[in-house]
């Protein structure tokens, strides 16, 4: 098995930022995509000008691990029509927006949600990756343990059947 065969999707990130009501209206959004539980991030920093102090709530995240993650992601990427920007794939993840949720398969628009949009961040690994995470005896792993943005897209082409659309070029 060479090494780009053992990269597989960590997690699946799903969040929406925003303060008060669209906080509430985006847990309720997140539940209803996965029928999880989100938590609430807290803002740990003072930015006067946008009225955010440390420990306002300013977002919520569910975190998809193991077997939810195909089914979930399948019906997201659908929502874009399977396709995103190259520019999106970064070394070790991808991430994309979607603008209305009742985009998503099998999503019907909520009056108490109202039209609202997510983000998705989708994390690969190698195996060994662990290594790095442990309390006792942690160690480092070299560069090449790193999932390329390259074999990220070849993953996802082969597995979610995706297409990438490249930078368009203008001339002039």
């Amino acid at each position: 098995m060479s090494m780009k065969d053992n990269i597989k999707i960590e997690k699946v990130v799903l969040s929406i930022a925003g303060p008060g009501e669209k906080l509430e209206r985006g847990v309720k959004l997140l539940k209803l995509i996965t029928g999880m539980q989100p938590i609430k991030i807290a803002s740990t920093k003072r930015i006067p000008s946008l009225g955010v102090r440390p420990g306002l709530e300013i977002g919520c995240k569910i975190t998809l691990r193991k077997e939810k993650i195909a089914p979930t992601l399948k019906r997201l990427l659908h929502a874009i029509n399977n396709e995103f920007k190259d520019s999106s794939v970064k070394e070790n993840h991808f991430s994309f927006g979607i603008k209305e949720y009742i985009e998503i398969q099998g999503i019907e628009y909520q009056r108490d949600i109202g039209i609202m949009g997510l983000n998705v961040t989708v994390d690969f690994v190698r195996p060994g990756k662990r290594i790095i995470r442990k309390k006792i005896k942690a160690g480092k792993i070299p560069r090449r343990q790193d999932v390329k943005k390259e074999e990220i897209i070849e993953y996802m082409k082969k597995n979610f059947n995706v297409k990438i659309k490249e930078k368009e070029v203008k001339n002039g």
